[in-house]
């Protein structure tokens, strides 16, 4: 079965920090670029940090770069994304999703929501709730 599955999301405080990892099955996630995006109550689906295959290279939204960190395992086939110094504004439901066709950058592919339907597979979701 084809799938992506999240994990690790969670209740915290602000300042705490979690990991979400998103695990493939049924294809190999080394040969796709993957994506992090959440969605809040009322808001648009945003994209948080993507990777590109083809050279590794890493997008990080404004608002959360130098805080979360995007990581793969491909031994596991599994993406991770480091969340550190949480902020109640980054409470959402968190997507991973894998993309085999090639966007022009890594920051298009995360950004612009004209290549969402591009993806192949989205996972679920779990939610990050950031409240004191």
């Amino acid at each position: 079965q084809v799938q992506l599955v999240e994990s690790g999301g969670g209740s915290v405080q602000p300042g705490g920090s979690l990991r979400l990892s998103c695990v493939a099955s049924g294809f190999n996630l080394d040969y796709y670029g993957v994506g992090w995006f959440r969605q809040a109550p009322g808001k648009e689906r945003e994209g948080v940090s993507c990777i590109d295959s083809s050279d590794g290279s890493t997008y990080y939204a404004d608002s959360v770069k130098g805080r979360f960190t995007f990581s793969r395992d491909n031994a596991k086939n599994t993406v991770y994304l480091q969340m550190n110094s949480l902020k109640p504004e980054d409470t959402a439901i968190y997507y991973c999703a894998a993309l085999s066709k090639p966007i022009s950058t890594v920051e298009a592919m995360c950004v612009f929501s004209i290549y969402r339907s591009l993806y192949d597979y989205w996972g679920q979701g779990t939610q990050v709730t950031v409240s004191s």
